[in-house]
């Protein structure tokens, strides 16, 4: 089975479209607070923010919210202020 794909980031949001082209999938958008890292639901590519990570608390895991897909997350904006 192959490994799956991890992307470092600087932001707090991922966009993920697959592979891009015909072999792609539907982007997405993937908050990676609190946690610092987030699975792509459909191609499991890993997007992961180390500045994030070393702060994310307990509830840090290794999926993050889909926001905008098929799988979609809980939607939860982060509070005003929140960096």
């Amino acid at each position: 089975m192959p490994e799956f794909e991890t992307i470092e980031i600087d932001e707090a949001v991922a966009a993920c479209s697959g592979s891009g082209g015909p072999l792609g999938h539907p982007r997405v958008y993937l908050n990676l607070e609190p946690g610092g890292r987030a699975e792509c639901p459909y191609c499991s590519r890993t997007f992961v923010n180390k500045r994030l990570a070393a702060h994310g608390g307990a509830h840090g895991g290794a999926h993050g919210g889909a926001h905008g897909g098929a799988h979609g997350g809980d939607g939860a904006a982060p509070a005003a202020g929140h960096h």
